[in-house]
């Protein structure tokens, strides 16, 4: 969604904030929101009973979740630093071998895990975690090959690292979505510290990115910043924060969500070259429950600037989002083009209904009981399996009740 001009939104800020009076809980600011569809579209209860199935259990801190082909079952990250087999019949295998060594603290340790968009014919897979490098860990993602009997991966290659190195092990996005021209898009966060925040507007580096690589980790000459000097080429995107969910709809564009501060997290359409304001704008503010993040106003004090990307959609209070999915299939067919986001915080998973003009226009909490979803994966038949991100984590079915 490209920048409106501030003429028009001053036109359109009085009906925007006539758009905020529902019950959704007390707010961090007063930012209206500046089209009507941008924040706390109707909450809607689709009727549609659900029934949960424990399909496996004792994950430690399950992050990333992959369905193979023809029944084999699925692949799933620990961020403690496993790759886990699951079976159809829940058997957990012994860690996959092979896989790269990890940072596993705070937040980092091994993400997100994908199949790769040739695996019927080579196997590779990839997957995005915080890789141990001389001055702390930088978000990156590496493509490998899944042996057959599925117990191990050969043929490491990095094809994404994080510049430069981060001393902080928090917000490392690492989302990998593979794009329709052959191409993958990359998240990342801007590590969280005041002192690194910044580094999201900077273009001579990777934090708070969206980055476009090809599969071999080359950069794709059509890339927005190709042959500018001083400027990473990989960079499609900039001003993000922490971008933890990313997905294609059904016409193959690139979806994200990602955590703002206290209140304004983001549903956005990232295009080549834009800037999506963080840390200068938000519709957060800083922590207030933090000793090191006193309260108060972020960047600007403000959520509008001129030449910065409004989101899509905004929370105050906000989701705490994970993964996103947009849903396709027979099963919950009444859903199909919605988006359906994993929340971490109130937890559950969160369904939001868009028009044919891209816009939100209806919301709906469901598996609240769940805790925290760390991440949504749609099946062929419709139906979706969520992970829940505990000492104990669950890979959890969701099917229509009987």
């Amino acid at each position: 969604m490209r920048t409106l001009t501030l003429p028009i939104l001053a036109a359109l800020l009085p009906m925007a904030a006539a758009a905020q009076t529902h019950s959704w809980g007390e707010r961090n600011t007063d930012f209206p929101p500046v089209f009507p569809e941008q924040f706390r579209a109707p909450l809607t209860d689709s009727g549609v009973a659900l029934k949960t199935e424990v399909l496996a259990g004792d994950l430690v801190h399950p992050w990333g979740i992959a369905t193979l082909p023809d029944g084999q079952g699925w692949l799933v990250t620990e961020r403690a630093g496993r790759m886990r087999h699951i079976a159809p019949d829940g058997t957990v295998s012994d860690p996959v071998a092979g896989t790269p060594d990890v940072l596993a603290e705070s937040q980092g340790g091994l993400l997100d895990v994908a199949l790769g968009p040739t695996f019927a014919e080579d196997r590779v897979i990839y997957v995005t975690y915080a890789k141990p490098v001389e001055g702390g860990s930088a978000t990156a993602a590496a493509k490998m090959v899944l042996a057959e009997d599925l117990a191990s991966v050969s043929e490491v290659q990095d094809i994404f690292v994080q510049e430069p190195a981060s001393p902080t092990p928090m917000h490392y996005g690492s989302r990998i979505v593979f794009l329709p021209d052959g191409t993958a898009a990359i998240t990342t966060g801007e590590h969280s510290r005041d002192e690194e925040r910044p580094f999201a507007q900077d273009l001579d580096k990777t934090y708070g990115k969206v980055v476009r690589v090809n599969l071999d980790g080359t950069t794709p000459t059509d890339n927005p910043y190709v042959g500018q000097e001083g400027v990473i080429d990989t960079i499609w995107s900039y001003g993000h924060r922490n971008i933890q969910g990313a997905a294609l709809d059904a016409e193959g564009t690139l979806w994200t969500i990602e955590h703002g501060p206290q209140g304004g997290d983001e549903l956005n359409r990232p295009e080549p070259g834009a800037n999506y304001g963080w840390p200068v704008i938000s519709y957060g503010k800083r922590y207030d429950f933090r000793e090191a993040d006193p309260g108060g106003p972020i960047g600007i004090g403000q959520a509008v600037e001129e030449g910065m990307e409004q989101p899509v959609y905004f929370w105050d209070p906000v989701i705490a989002p994970g993964g996103m999915a947009f849903h396709s299939g027979e099963t919950f067919a009444d859903w199909n083009g919605d988006i359906l986001s994993s929340s971490l915080r109130p937890g559950g998973v969160v369904r939001l209904s868009l028009n044919d003009a891209g816009l939100v226009v209806e919301e709906e909490r469901l598996l609240m009981d769940l805790g925290r979803v760390r991440d949504v994966e749609i099946q062929p038949d419709g139906s979706f399996i969520v992970l829940t991100d505990f000492e104990d984590g669950e890979v959890i079915h969701v099917t229509p009740a009987d």
